[in-house]
């Protein structure tokens, strides 16, 4: 009974028999098959004078008839080294995100806009990013579900749920609108001495997160091709990830990066980088300059920056923030005096360096 000649899985050309082994191989592309199986590997060509003899063998083979080629021609081929690493397919990007506002109801100082400025954002991510509903974990005190109240036991298990099983291609986002401060640094990592700390609704019982957790929790584990963005809506907040690379940027636009730890705490390959509402010693504050209603400066400026801007780079992002949050604060301060001049500025800080002006931004 005649028998199909197997055939090359990649360019389809009549696979050749080498003598003396269970190898098969194609004199086109010179994909080998082994024992029949899917495994393909490239022989090393450009290795040697032996796969180059062997390379040069199928090519006039190849030319002489064309599409089939005799076993007897290859007959003596010489053992082949086979690179057996299988390039794995490319991985669908999945993309994930934790949106946490703490309005801290019966407060005196309530927060009335972190509903709101969670809503806005994910709002933003779902309409204009792609960020699909079912993968944004939203934490509020309005919300039903006990497990999403912005408890600090909440929120750390919101935190791990962020990068639990993230793999190379997946992009994460972490949004926290809240109350910050600062306490004594007491394990000698930060430059001016203190710790940035998140404070949750609970934070007067069960106490506030520092910015060593933070780090250890979302920035350490991330893995080769996974990207964190965290924006940051609060006081204090310029390295409440501890990302080693602060973007220092003058009013030209200059800019340098800035390392801003005494050791470092990177990543297992990924990308981390936290767009903050201002620096470690300043103030964030929300306004009702823009819309009228109650928005955290920050919030609303990157809102609309991604929403209005086209080809947008971490530098033009940081600029147009930047102006927006300057404008609010002179809008303001015609109505409050000093006001205009109390300083918010919003920050980048990053795990690497790179060209703020040519990286582009990519959620």
């Amino acid at each position: 009974m005649a028998t199909t000649s197997p055939r090359c899985k990649t360019c389809g050309r009549t696979l050749v028999k080498l003598s003396s082994s269970q190898y098969e191989i194609c004199p086109v592309c010179e994909t080998v098959s082994l024992f029949n199986t899917k495994l393909k590997a490239r022989v090393l060509s450009r290795f040697g004078q032996i796969a180059n003899a062997v390379s040069s063998q199928c090519q006039d083979n190849l030319e002489r008839q064309q599409s089939q080629t005799s076993a007897s021609r290859v007959s003596r081929f010489p053992r082949i080294r086979i690179n057996q690493q299988i390039q794995s397919p490319p991985v669908q990007r999945r993309k994930r995100a934790v949106l946490c506002g703490v309005t801290y109801n019966g407060h005196k100082k309530k927060l009335e806009a972190s509903v709101h400025n969670v809503k806005s954002m994910q709002q933003l991510l779902v309409n204009k990013l792609g960020f699909p509903n079912a993968s944004i974990l939203v934490l509020t005190e309005e919300e039903s579900d006990l497990s999403r109240i912005p408890t600090k036991r909440n929120i750390q298990m919101a935190l791990r749920w962020l990068v639990q099983g993230c793999q190379s291609g997946d992009s994460l986002m972490f949004y926290y609108a809240g109350h910050a401060y600062q306490v004594p640094d007491e394990d000698g990592d930060e430059i001016d001495g203190y710790d940035e700390a998140l404070c949750p609704v609970d934070y007067k019982v069960a106490g506030a997160i520092l910015d060593d957790e933070i780090n250890a929790t979302i920035v350490a584990p991330l893995p080769h091709g996974v990207t964190l963005h965290s924006v940051v809506d609060t006081c204090f907040s310029g390295t409440v990830l501890d990302l080693p690379f602060l973007c220092k940027i003058n009013q030209d636009g200059l800019y340098m990066w800035e390392e801003q730890q005494i050791t470092s705490k990177g990543t297992r390959g990924g990308k981390a980088l936290c767009i903050s509402a201002c620096a470690d010693h300043q103030n964030s504050a929300d306004t009702s300059a823009f819309t009228g209603n109650a928005i955290g400066a920050l919030t609303f400026s990157f809102i609309q920056a991604i929403e209005t801007e086209s080809k947008l780079t971490y530098g033009r992002l940081l600029t147009s923030m930047r102006k927006k949050v300057h404008q609010a604060q002179q809008v303001v301060g015609r109505f409050v005096p000093f006001a205009s001049s109390m300083s918010q500025e919003p920050q980048l800080s990053s795990s690497t360096r790179f060209e703020i002006y040519s990286e582009p931004l990519m959620l």
